[in-house]
């Protein structure tokens, strides 16, 4: 029996996070995101997940959207594909809906998209819960609970439909948040609605817990031993996220909660800064990361903060990364692992094992990260 899977690629999905934009929705963020020198990346997420399912391409049939909304990768990768629905002039949401009604209505036995927040909003208003829908996360904000936790993580999933496994299907939230209050630094998430996903937790990901951090004693304690431990003429890369910016605030520092700072001896360098803005002002110099992990999710990396490239993970090194975070947040995760989805498969393998996070004055836990598989934690 074939298996019908339908395809939407959102193809500038994504494209304000290098750039600092902090989304892409609105008509003229993706073509700014663009003369800023963003890169679409939404297609060579999808691409991840599909090749996943190379070993089954006898098994399913891709009905996809025109061009780069799914055709073109679908048929990069040989798999046997039909376009359900053809955009007339540049991607909108009404393109995306549209598509969805017209998979649905087709009867597929699961949408798969790639996207962000936004994306899966137009999906839910197009078929609410009517069909099993699966987020390929490509999107700078995820919020919502219908995505993988990675690319290759939502081939998994597809794999075990196609392969007939038994994947209980749930109900899942779709959030998002309003990207000016955003840009301002200030988060309001809502809930737009739910859609059915397929429950298989070791790939889907959790609701993005939207709340700050509440145990300010901890935080004290972890962002005094951060500062503490700085070193002269070092540049410290400042991550977005509340637990950064108590570290900011021991500092006496403005902080860009939803963006990337640059500090040294205990100044700033530049706010807000982009991609290639990073790579500018951190080559030849000595640089470290602070970074902590996006509540209820465990993502490190690839969520919300985009302007942490590959290219400069790889320059600042393992070692340097200095990773922070309350062990109520830890234990949240219930023993799933930390994720870095960088965009870059080999990059992510490398970060993958234990790395040491500090939840406290001197305070540190060793933790897995980058493993699809539920991992217990080690204490030191």
């Amino acid at each position: 029996m074939q298996f019908k899977l339908g395809l939407i690629v959102n193809p500038v999905a994504g494209l304000g996070g290098s750039v600092a934009l902090k989304g892409s929705d609105g008509i003229d963020t993706a073509a700014k995101a663009i003369k800023l020198g963003a890169q679409p990346k939404a297609n060579l997420r999808t691409k991840a997940a599909l090749e996943v399912l190379l070993p089954y391409k006898e098994q399913l049939t891709i009905f996809t959207v025109n061009d780069a909304m799914g055709e073109n990768t679908a048929k990069e990768l040989g798999f046997s594909t039909q376009v359900i629905y053809r955009s007339e002039h540049s991607t909108t949401s009404d393109d995306t809906e549209l598509a969805a009604k017209a998979l649905q209505q087709l009867g597929v036995d699961l949408i798969l998209f790639a996207g962000g927040d936004g994306t899966a909003r137009n999906i839910c208003h197009a078929v609410d819960d009517s069909v099993p829908v699966l987020g390929i996360p490509a999107g700078c904000k995820i919020h919502s609970g219908v995505y993988a936790i990675t690319p290759k993580a939502a081939g998994r999933v597809v794999e075990m439909l196609v392969k007939g496994e038994l994947v209980t299907l749930a109900d899942a939230d779709v959030m998002d948040i309003d990207e000016d209050a955003f840009r301002q630094g200030t988060v309001k998430a809502k809930r737009y609605g739910e859609m059915q996903v397929p429950s298989e937790v070791r790939y889907v990901q959790a609701v993005k817990n939207g709340g700050k951090e509440t145990d300010e004693l901890v935080l004290a304690d972890i962002a005094a031993y951060v500062v503490s431990e700085m070193e002269e003429d070092t540049q410290y890369i400042m991550g977005s996220g509340s637990t950064v910016e108590a570290i900011m605030e021991e500092m006496g520092l403005s902080n860009t909660l939803l963006g990337v700072d640059l500090v040294q001896d205990q100044s700033l360098v530049q706010q807000d800064l982009t991609a290639q803005q990073l790579i500018d002002l951190t080559k030849g110099v000595p640089t470290k990361l602070v970074i902590t992990l996006i509540g209820g999710q465990g993502h490190i990396f690839g969520r919300g903060n985009q302007q942490l490239s590959p290219a400069l993970i790889r320059a600042i090194g393992k070692d340097n990364i200095i990773v922070v975070a309350t062990k109520t947040k830890l234990q949240a995760l219930n023993g799933r692992p930390l994720i870095a989805d960088t965009g870059d498969s080999e990059l992510d393998d490398e970060l993958s094992g234990y790395m040491r996070v500090t939840t406290g004055f001197n305070d540190h836990v060793m933790y897995a990260v980058g493993h699809q598989d539920t991992l217990q934690v080690q204490e030191n």
